[in-house]
């Protein structure tokens, strides 16, 4: 596959949706091994009487998977890593994640994902080396419908050397 089939193909593909599962004691876990003793996130009591009414996940825990045995990494993302790999891309680097939190995502809740490609821009070095610049957009939305956290995965892909 061409670089140019590439891009036909996954300009504003949309991947399949993921079901997670959000808990308190996950999320307790979660906030203890990042560091963050936010009684918010671990005192029921506490979180019971704030303006939240219950335990709240620290930002960046998205819950569980739902299903079980289910890939890491999205396929989407598996997807478009490997056609850029066949048209000569086969140097991935993590160019970080933008994170929006609209939401607070609460125990309880269940999260379904969608991502999508949103962006495929081939760009020149200036050693004259095209790179590829994209970006997976995934929308995470609760149980009532609501937007919770929008989450944008910036990639780099780079030619063979």
């Amino acid at each position: 596959m061409t670089l140019d089939e590439v891009k036909q193909k996954f300009a504003g593909k949309v991947g399949e949706p993921s079901v997670r599962a959000v808990e308190k004691g996950p999320i307790k876990r979660y906030a203890e091994a990042v560091g963050n003793m936010n009684p918010l996130y671990i005192d029921e009591e506490y979180a019971r009487n704030s303006r939240y009414g219950a335990i709240i996940a620290p930002p960046g825990f998205l819950g569980w998977p739902a299903k079980v045995g289910g890939p890491f990494i999205d396929k989407l993302m598996m997807d478009l890593v490997e056609a850029m790999y066949g048209a000569g891309f086969p140097n991935l680097l993590d160019a970080g994640i933008d994170l929006e939190f609209l939401v607070p995502v609460r125990d309880g809740d269940i999260l379904v994902s969608l991502p999508r490609v949103t962006d495929l821009m081939v760009r020149e070095s200036k050693e004259g080396r095209k790179m590829v610049f994209g970006a997976i957009e995934t929308t995470y939305h609760n149980q009532n419908g609501q937007l919770v956290i929008k989450a944008r995965q910036n990639l780099v892909c780079l030619p063979a050397a």
